[in-house]
């Protein structure tokens, strides 16, 4: 038995023994339960289920519909594994990126796979293209070779039903690229299969067929693979280098666990260079924003470099905001008030942002006793231009892929109002109007039910709407070659 395949058993083992010897039946019921949950959880809760629009309308089509299908394939969960895939499957169909369930153990990682013919797919220009291939593997389509079907199957209807909803949204063109590289791995989900034995593949105006035969699996092969494929973060997510005589600020995360006070304290050092009329680069590629102090950290980073009086008049509107007015959501702002209260430091630095909670809280309490569905208040006003003078001298290049996410599309949101900054390379992930997420542990324990729960229905940016480089901006080539990624940007300088 290969390492990932033990490794596989281990964790299936694993849950087994916590839930106390459960059996695949076992693994039915809890999926039945915790379906139902995160159905009657979102009904009651969710402001899609009772505001107005296109968002909500799309919401409200797939919270019972979706239900039934997803209760249909429960006969087919027979482990952990297969457990979180349907619960996934049913969340991913709301398609609202702030609508999620994700396992509370160490699921399977982004690199993990119990079968694969060492071919890797890209999602490029549209198509299914043969990224990478294992070394050594003999009789397989070429790099660069299209995808055309799969045993008659085109490749789109194949990705429809081996990807979507199970590994993300492929309505949405950072999905469509981040699952690319499962299309014909076996990513051990009962639901689509192993992978496909014959598939077409299209080199220049030939097609030719190729078998799809299983490799060994090891974890440093998928892993080699699927960073070939797309660009995936490395271990120092924050820092600053000098690339082509540029300062290169890389933010590739917005999360909790990195160290922003040295990092701002390294920015606020390096200021005179980064200020200066040779320009610099915000690398903002993989920014994962979902951490509830995404938003703030990008904006903070922008105070730095272009001072808050500079930034302040140039934030976008906040417009206001709409809230569902039930218990549990009012818990949840109850419970975060008393963690801003119990932080000293919080206290000290955002005193204004309890001040705002402690209204929201007061809101909640006067909806709630007057039977209110929702309420809305308004957010902060616009601030006229101060007249201070830009202090950033040269032209910034904003570099962005689909794995900016949530808080990291809010600071572009910022980024892209001030002078001299163009957005560049690819197309990034895209953000429901229904916002601040709030988390659920299910019944069977094994899983955590996120979900937005107030509508930013006057947002500038429109629901779902991703930010995309301008032409002559986006980047065509390998995303994982940063040596050609890093000659490109400096073109941009020109």
């Amino acid at each position: 038995m290969n390492r990932l395949i033990a490794a596989a058993s281990a964790a299936v083992l694993s849950l087994t023994l916590a839930a106390g010897a459960a059996s695949a039946q076992d693994f039915r019921a809890l999926a039945q339960q915790d379906l139902q949950t995160v159905h009657d959880a979102l009904a009651a809760n969710h402001p899609a289920a009772v505001v107005p629009g296109a968002p909500s309308e799309a919401f409200r089509a797939w919270i019972d519909a979706g239900l039934t299908d997803a209760q249909s394939k429960v006969g087919r969960v027979n482990s952990g594994d297969s457990h979180a895939y349907l619960l996934r499957y049913y969340a991913n169909g709301f398609r609202d990126s702030n609508i999620s369930v994700t396992p509370t153990y160490e699921g399977l990682g982004p690199f993990f796979g119990i079968g694969w013919s060492g071919v890797t797919m890209a999602w490029r220009d549209g198509k299914y293209v043969v990224a990478n291939l294992k070394p050594g593997l003999r009789n397989a389509p070429p790099v660069g070779s299209v995808l055309i079907d799969c045993l008659g199957k085109s490749a789109a209807d194949l990705a429809a039903e081996r990807l979507d909803r199970w590994e993300g949204d492929l309505t949405t063109e950072a999905d469509r690229v981040r699952t690319a590289p499962y299309l014909l791995w076996n990513r051990n989900n009962p639901f689509t299969g192993g992978m496909p034995a014959l598939c077409n593949f299209q080199t220049g105006r030939r097609t030719k067929e190729y078998p799809l035969q299983n490799q060994p699996v090891d974890a440093a092969s998928l892993e080699a693979a699927y960073r070939a494929t797309v660009y995936t973060p490395g271990a120092t997510p924050l820092g600053i280098e000098t690339v082509n005589g540029r300062p290169w600020l890389h933010v590739h995360t917005l999360g909790d666990k990195a160290d922003f006070d040295a990092f701002f304290a390294a920015v606020d050092a390096q200021l005179s260079a980064i200020r200066g009329s040779q320009g610099f680069v915000i690398d903002l590629r993989g920014a994962n924003g979902a951490s509830l102090n995404a938003t703030g950290r990008g904006y903070v980073l922008a105070n730095h470099i272009w001072t808050p009086e500079f930034t302040v008049s140039r934030q976008p509107e906040a417009g206001s905001i709409t809230y569902r007015a039930t218990p549990a959501n009012r818990q949840w702002f109850a419970d975060t008030l008393g963690r801003m209260q119990a932080d000293p430091r919080f206290v000290q630095e955002s005193g204004a942002v309890i001040e705002q909670t402690q209204a929201i809280v007061a809101a909640f309490d006067s909806a709630l006793a007057a039977g209110q569905a929702t309420f809305t208040l308004p957010g902060r006003p616009s601030v006229p231009d101060t007249g201070v003078a830009n202090p950033v001298a040269g032209p910034v290049i904003v570099l962005v892929d689909g794995g900016c996410t949530s808080g990291c599309l809010d600071t572009l949101d910022l980024l892209t109002r001030l002078p001299n900054v163009r957005l560049a390379g690819s197309t990034t992930a895209e953000d429901t109007i229904f916002i601040e997420p709030t988390v659920q542990r299910l019944p069977s324990n094994y899983a955590d039910l996120t979900y937005g729960h107030k509508a930013w229905m006057t947002r500038q940016r429109g629901n779902d709407a991703p930010f995309t480089p301008a032409q002559g901006l986006a980047y065509t080539g390998n995303p994982t070659d940063e040596a050609a990624v890093r000659t490109w940007v400096g073109t941009l300088f020109q």
